[in-house]
């Protein structure tokens, strides 16, 4: 791999990660469409290598509330050993079983994880779906603003936006996007709701990475590699804390139409190259 290579990778990983356009839609629109066959052969363990750069974006973006919750926890098995549980329950601490509670959905599309990565075969599929994220982002706008926070959500509240993240496993559904609008929808106040959904990702990513090390590391390592594999690491972090940055002035703008227009233009667009090559 070439160092543009690995520092274009980096850039697209770290837009796409935390964009609400959904990086899948578009790598299956590249492979099926544009006849761009070898999009998706990265290296496996690069591959894991760039989520983790994402992975740290998140932390660098949210260190304050991700020490909290270190902290919090600790604290709890503290009070549960002791048989004692302040009242109210810190902040943080709520943020946990929230958290906990939104990741639960995932567990449902394991046995069937398979399936829903192969819909992004279906280019009809992929169009419909960049669609339907649009009108969500779209709807995200119009919505009431919330005042829920991690003091006041409850754990339904976080278990719909989980099912959100579950669905949005499905190609052309943005995953930030999803969650971001149904903590809309559930009452959260905006910028809660970007802080959620990103550190509601913490899981998701961290979970997927440790599914794929071990066929990564299967699939063998070139080690040589690796110093050029960290450049693109470093973009993926860097670009992904920006977008993160973006995306937080956007919600508290409450301004996702730009979104919502291009999910809609891709959507459409992939409807009419999929009737021209007919």
């Amino acid at each position: 791999m070439t160092l543009l290579s690995s520092i274009l990778l980096g850039a697209i990983q770290g837009i796409t990660e935390f964009l609400p356009v959904s990086s899948s839609g578009h790598l299956a629109i590249a492979e099926h469409l544009l006849n761009i066959s070898d999009a998706s052969k990265v290296p496996e363990f690069f591959d894991v290598l760039l989520h983790l750069g994402t992975l740290a974006a998140v932390f660098a973006a949210y260190w304050d509330d991700i020490r909290d919750m270190i902290l919090e926890f600790f604290l709890g098995v503290r009070d549960l050993a002791r048989r004692s549980t302040p009242v109210p329950v810190p902040p943080a601490r709520r943020m946990i079983l929230l958290i906990i509670v939104g990741t639960l959905p995932l567990f449902a599309v394991l046995p069937i994880k398979d399936t829903v990565s192969g819909l992004g075969d279906n280019m009809y599929f992929v169009a419909g779906a960049l669609l339907i994220t649009g009108c969500l982002l779209f709807a995200s706008d119009h919505v009431g603003r919330g005042r829920k926070t991690e003091k006041s959500a409850s754990m339904l509240d976080a278990l719909m936006v989980g099912i959100g993240q579950a669905i949005a496993t499905c190609p052309g559904i943005s995953r930030s996007g999803t969650t971001i609008t149904a903590g809309c929808f559930m009452g959260f106040e905006r910028k809660f709701a970007v802080r959620y959904s990103f550190l509601l990702s913490i899981p998701a990513i961290l979970g997927a990475n440790i599914l794929s090390l071990k066929d990564a590391l299967e699939a063998g390592v070139l080690w040589e590699e690796v110093p050029v594999y960290l450049v693109g690491v470093l973009v993926s972090a860097v670009v992904g804390y920006a977008c993160i940055r973006l995306l937080k002035f956007v919600a508290g703008k409450g301004k996702f139409g730009f979104f919502a227009y291009y999910c809609w233009l891709a959507g459409i667009v992939t409807m009419a190259l999929i009737f021209t090559q007919k």
